[in-house]
């Protein structure tokens, strides 16, 4: 039988062309592409619980009576259905709905529904519950953890799960190859690829749900381990590929950076001017500089690649600096040609809302060289941008792009009217700390610069743990900070199995604030608006128009408002300790004592508990990152990976420090006597460009 790698998703029942594009957009084309689409988190459908003992916060399967629905009108019109069952009552409400769906709800008709009770003016209310009808019988419980993907818009979850279903039934060893030697696999060959899977995409009710939350089942530790594998081959064959290069070396010239500084002017401080001694030592080279800048937020990285970039610039060649949202993009643009422009430099700014005749327009400046400093998104590395001669590529945030987004820009540097085999030197900044263990292993291809000082006067944050039974003592909190002239941010972290949901989300809760702080005016900010949207919204924000701005992680990076004195993350718990480093970093940023209060769920876990109280004693990024390593990290399968924003769909470089240590050993063993397998697994996990982050 063909191997289901060999197989596209087309052959799957029910998978016609618009499925398959909406398949291909979540980087899925065949039948092992699904296998290895994992889930992300589980719901526990297994068991009904009783009204009674319904708990805040703690999702839920209900089966009840209908004992009435009516739309209720208010400052936002909802539609308001009471539940009952013997042991108690309780209340649906939805902001979204329609008037067939209202009918629906007739009185008497029994219903079973799944959703997050929390609680409400009578009692616990669950908002937007999944619901279904059960009068024309009994219906089954799921025996198995209910798995949920992420997914695309117009793809459900019944869908995927249908899907990988199909999959799972024609999975032998004769379709899927086990890659790895048994010899070879982590803890020898006693768990098998096929069992993990399965066990995946199907937990038993009875699974140790710490063990799953926490990603240490013998499953999930074996397809880690096969990830990180083929991450370390992948990384090899990078190492010796840029080994060959060459690069336009620069000429290094100290009066540019005197000018740049004297017109920022403050004075860089002592780590600032190590780490840019470190990279002009490397851009002076004609080997391409390979180099991984870490500071912590607000250390300062930006001048550092201004500086760089200067020198660059200064030598006759071209920068392009691309950041993952146009949000970062636009500020980068400001700070960029705020700094530059009077020094005589051209910046321009290249993503994807640059249209028409601009857009051609832009792409000739760049091609004839005008264009000195081109900052942009992802639409820098498409096919009709060309340089004239690109000698440097500065990506920030570098996590969030794969090596083939990477790897495509750099390839620009190649594309010049000389002819020259020349490629960009390359500087990748993060503020994402990594332990030095860790980096030493993963970032073994780059060299390392890290900015470990703070520039003077920059304010601490004040960080508090917050049960969110205490919610109403935060609305308050917000309402002070607001009266005094202050603005807030509400960071939702409910980052669920859709960028959809995710927005469903933010609005639910945007709608609730609204309605608990009727005298504020309530921005809301997600990743799915309209660049022109986003801005509208930040304008209004940076004017102080906007009091209080609800937000999805999309402020993550790249938004800077100096009044913005009071950050409140919802359900912190479910992000790894340097996202919540790196939202918390979008406060304290003015003259003002700043405070980031941390409105938890509960129950917590141990691991949970110690990182939150983490976040509360510590605001060193690099101090957090070792607390996370030692802590083994959450595994974050019940809710957002941080890994998944490594570009890893399993394996966490915090929590599997040990699986990466034997990674790196027996990658150049198994790359030297299996190369057929070693190329088949490089495939079977990193052939998806977007999804794979490397540095």
């Amino acid at each position: 039988m063909k191997d289901l790698a060999e197989r596209p998703v087309t052959e799957l029942k029910g998978v016609g062309p618009s499925l398959e594009a909406l398949l291909a957009k979540l980087k899925i084309t065949n039948l092992q592409d699904l296998l290895f689409h994992l889930p992300i988190r589980y719901e526990d459908r297994t068991r009904i619980t009783p009204i009674g003992a319904l708990q805040p916060y703690t999702s839920a399967v209900v089966e009840a009576e209908v004992l009435g629905a009516a739309v209720v009108m208010g400052r936002r019109r909802s539609l308001v259905v009471k539940l009952g069952d013997s042991t108690g009552i309780t209340t649906i409400r939805y902001f979204h709905f329609n008037q067939s769906q209202k009918n629906a709800f007739r009185t008497g008709r029994r219903i079973r529904c799944f959703g997050e009770p929390r609680p409400g003016a009578s009692g616990v209310e669950l908002y937007h519950p999944e619901y279904s009808f059960v009068d024309d019988g009994e219906m089954e419980l799921e025996q198995s953890l209910t798995p949920v993907y992420s997914t695309t818009e117009g793809l459900g979850q019944k869908r995927i799960r249908d899907l990988v279903a199909q999959v799972l039934s024609l999975m032998s060893p004769e379709t899927l190859k086990d890659l790895v030697p048994g010899q070879l696999r982590f803890g020898g060959a006693e768990t098998g690829l096929f069992d993990s899977l399965i066990e995946l995409h199907k937990p038993p009710a009875d699974i140790s749900s710490e063990l799953l939350e926490d990603g240490m089942r013998p499953g999930q530790q074996l397809l880690a381990h096969e990830e990180l594998l083929a991450h370390q081959i992948s990384l090899a064959q990078i190492r010796a590929q840029n080994q060959q290069e060459s690069a336009f070396a620069a000429n290094f010239d100290q009066s540019l950076n005197q000018k740049l500084l004297d017109f920022v002017g403050f004075a860089p401080t002592g780590a600032q001017l190590r780490v840019s001694k470190e990279i002009f030592a490397d851009i002076s080279k004609t080997q391409p500089m390979m180099r991984l800048l870490q500071g912590d937020v607000g250390s300062g990285k930006t001048l550092v690649a201004a500086m760089t970039a200067l020198q660059l610039v200064g030598s006759g060649l071209q920068v392009a600096l691309m950041a993952p949202t146009e949000i970062l993009a636009e500020q980068h643009l400001k700070s960029f040609s705020r700094w530059f422009e009077p020094l005589g430099i051209k910046v321009v700014s290249l993503t994807g809302r640059t249209k028409g005749k601009a857009r051609e327009a832009l792409l000739g400046m760049i091609a004839e060289g005008k264009a000195q400093m081109v900052i942009g998104t992802q639409a820098l590395f498409q096919d009709d941008v060309q340089f004239q001669k690109l000698g440097l590529v500065i990506i920030d945030e570098q996590h969030r792009f794969g090596v083939g987004q990477r790897f495509a820009l750099n390839q620009k540097s190649q594309m010049n009217p000389q002819g020259t085999e020349s490629r960009a030197h390359q500087l990748v900044m993060t503020a994402t700390p990594i332990p030095r263990t860790l980096a030493m292993s993963h970032y073994s291809n780059l060299d390392i610069s890290v900015i470990d000082e703070y520039p003077a006067g920059r304010q601490p944050v004040t960080t508090a743990l917050i049960g969110r039974d205490r919610r109403d003592q935060v609305v308050e909190s917000i309402r002070k900070a607001c009266a005094e002239g202050r603005q807030v941010y509400w960071v939702c972290t409910l980052i669920e199995e859709s960028e959809n949901f995710d927005l469903q989300a933010a609005e639910l809760a945007a709608d609730e604030l609204q309605l608990l702080l009727p005298e504020l005016e309530v921005g809301l900010l997600h990743g799915r608006m309209k660049s022109a949207e986003k801005d509208q919204v930040m304008d209004k924000f940076r004017a102080g128009e906007t009091q209080l701005l609800v937000s999805t992680t999309v402020i993550e990076v790249g938004v800077d408002v100096a009044n913005a004195s009071l950050m409140i993350i919802e359900n912190p718990e479910r992000l790894g300790l340097a996202q919540l480093h790196q939202l918390r970093g979008r406060v304290g940023r003015g003259l003002d004592q700043s405070h980031c209060i941390l409105l938890y769920g509960t129950p917590l876990s141990n691991h949970a508990r110690e990182r939150l109280k983490a976040m509360r004693e510590t605001g060193d990024g690099f101090e957090l990152a070792e607390i996370d390593l030692r802590l083994r990290g959450p595994g974050e399968l019940l809710g957002v990976r941080q890994t998944g924003e490594a570009g890893y769909r399993i394996a966490d470089l915090m929590r599997d420090q040990d699986l990466l240590d034997d990674a790196k050993k027996k990658a150049p063993v198994l790359l030297e006597n299996h190369p057929q397998s070693a190329r088949l697994l490089v495939s079977r996990w990193v052939h998806r460009a977007e999804d794979f982050a490397t540095v």
